[in-house]
């Protein structure tokens, strides 16, 4: 998939919320190959609003109602516990027509599309996202999916700002984005104690710890790049590094002994029933 070229258009794109996520985001949707936007971030601590203005150019308020009003598109990028409160202020205090104006995305984790629409009315058009950090260096992934009043445009305008941080991927239902925030919205912290552990076995085998860091990074990113470009099964690829007799082999038969896929399978599991239970508290 590629990213929309600039029409000329220019969309006005609120964002309730300035930290890193929101921040990589705007990035993205300011980028070179991006359409033209324009952006208003709501953010109450005033460092960060500073910090914005200063890096960004942006045009920052405190006021949530500023960074909606005329908008066609809201970004909620806001903790999930406080979602509740930000939408319900904002509904105490505008007109059903202004809050069905904007298209609203929300990345805000276990936050359910029912939940927003109580807050928001049936007549909103709402896209659930689940970004995950690599986000943040233009590598994310992220699964979305709109609600029954979101329009093709709707989510075609997700997809293009998602796409600017990475990859987009539109699910069929709502219920599997609990899976997605087992496997790639918590993904990265698996990956980062792999690469934690991998880097300490290397030091514990003689290596320098800065070279097992960078040797342990790299060989993670270009085995993942490989299974991206190539198309390939990761198992394919396996087998292609598994000399009979080899080095490998020994490796991985130790993985396996010590239950390295089962306590994959777990931990994605766990995740996902988390996510699950939070979405319904």
């Amino acid at each position: 998939m590629t990213r929309k070229q600039s029409s000329g258009e220019t969309r006005r794109i609120g964002f309730i919320g300035g930290g890193a996520m929101a921040e990589a985001l705007i990035g993205g949707l300011r980028g070179p190959d991006a359409a033209d936007v324009d952006i208003t971030v709501a953010e109450p601590d005033p460092a960060r609003r500073k910090h914005l203005e200063t890096k960004l150019g942006l045009t920052t308020t405190a006021d949530n109602a500023e960074a909606v009003a005329g908008r066609d598109a809201v970004v909620i990028a806001v903790k999930p516990g406080v979602v509740g409160g930000v939408l319900e202020s904002l509904a105490d205090g505008m007109e059903p027509a202004a809050l069905n104006h904007p298209l609203w995305i929300s990345i805000a984790a276990g936050v359910t599309i029912s939940a927003m629409e109580r807050a928001l009315g049936s007549g909103a058009r709402i896209v659930r996202a689940m970004p995950n950090t690599p986000a943040l260096v233009h590598c994310g992934a992220t699964a979305f999916v709109g609600n029954a009043r979101a329009k093709r445009t709707d989510r075609d305008l997700a997809r293009q700002m998602f796409l600017s941080v990475g990859t987009a991927w539109e699910a069929p239902n709502e219920g599997l984005l609990d899976a997605v925030t087992g496997l790639s919205g918590s993904g990265p912290a698996y990956v980062f104690v792999f690469l934690e552990a991998l880097a300490d076995a290397g030091v514990r085998a003689g290596l320098p710890r800065e070279a097992a860091n960078a040797l342990a990074a790299q060989t993670a990113y270009g085995a993942a790049k490989l299974v991206l470009e190539t198309g390939r099964h990761p198992a394919s690829l396996k087998d292609q590094v598994t000399s009979p007799g080899g080095t490998t082999i020994a490796g991985l038969e130790r993985l396996e002994a010590g239950g390295f896929r089962a306590a994959l399978y777990e931990a994605v599991q766990a995740a996902t029933a988390r996510s699950k239970e939070l979405g319904q508290g």
